[in-house]
């Protein structure tokens, strides 16, 4: 499956915020947020024109992307979902965004950061419901329980990762074991239990929606 292979911290500088896409380089002093908070490019730090209108509404939508590590198409089909569903569109997205594989695994604090958690599910490391899922755009239903293969419970990257992230709150819509590398999804997240990034999701619906 196609995915971006870039340098990850220019796509935080060019958004102008930490989108947290490095995992425990992300609050460090290394962060390149830390050192030149500008846009990328030649002419970066002179770009300091106001965005407005369609501008906003495009950035709120490239921010979403690179938040979930999703390209245009990818990003695209979960929007269409998300407007075929009952309920308010923009936290309909939200809500698959978040309980994709890879959302949920790094949320659970078996990752430091999506890209990792989604090289954790491409490796077969997990199963939910007792059956190996290698698919991290997998979307996560409530009563289902996710785990830590028996055979991949001392991965080291698994391991680390644990510890890392540690201090981490778990979301209140999953129930999470940590010392048993396993968690439940408990109920569908409410819009103020979802994202950890500042995201208006209404800019979003009315660009898809011109």
């Amino acid at each position: 499956m196609a995915r971006y292979r870039g340098p990850v911290c220019r796509l935080c500088r060019r958004e102008g915020m930490k989108l947290f896409l490095k995992g425990e380089r992300c609050h460090s002093e290394k962060c390149a947020i830390e050192k030149r908070n500008f846009v990328p490019g030649q002419h970066g730090k002179d770009r300091k024109a106001k965005i407005v209108g369609y501008g906003l509404q495009l950035r709120e939508k490239q921010k979403t992307k690179r938040v979930y590590g999703l390209l245009e198409t990818q990003f695209r089909n979960n929007f269409e979902k998300a407007a075929h569903m009952k309920g308010i569109t923009g936290d309909n997205l939200l809500s698959l965004l978040e309980r994709r594989l890879d959302s949920v695994i790094y949320r659970m604090g078996l990752a430091t950061s999506r890209a990792q958690s989604r090289q954790v599910v491409r490796h077969g490391h997990i199963q939910v419901n007792g059956r190996k899922v290698d698919i991290p755009s997998f979307v996560v239903r409530p009563g289902e329980e996710i785990s830590v293969r028996e055979s991949s419970k001392n991965n080291p990257t698994i391991l680390a990762a644990r510890d890392a992230t540690a201090h981490a709150p778990s979301p209140s819509w999953m129930d999470v074991d940590r010392d048993n590398l396993k968690g439940k999804i408990s109920s569908l997240p409410r819009r103020d239990e979802l994202v950890q990034i500042p995201i208006n999701e209404q800019l979003i619906v009315e660009l898809y929606s011109k």
